[in-house]
């Protein structure tokens, strides 16, 4: 858990620099995922799919229902319903 708990904390600060510097909606949901992936690995299954949820929801605003990337966030979201 310990290289996970690392990872935990460089997605974290990530996040909150791209969020400071107004960085493009698509590379924060792009960081968002793979921080639900992290909570995912750490078993904080709650948080892993609260932002899965977050993530699926503004990919369908920004991208449509039939993009791809709607499409994978779509499958992260019901994967973690599992």
């Amino acid at each position: 858990a310990g290289r996970h708990e690392d990872e935990l904390s460089v997605r974290e600060a990530e996040l909150a620099m791209l969020r400071r510097l107004g960085d493009s909606e698509e590379n924060i949901l792009i960081v968002q995922g793979n921080l639900a992936c992290t909570y995912g690995e750490l078993k904080r299954l709650d948080e892993a799919l609260s932002l899965r949820r977050d993530v699926y929801s503004r990919r369908l605003k920004l991208n449509g229902e039939e993009h791809s990337s709607t499409i994978r966030a779509a499958n992260n979201y019901a994967s973690s319903l599992l």
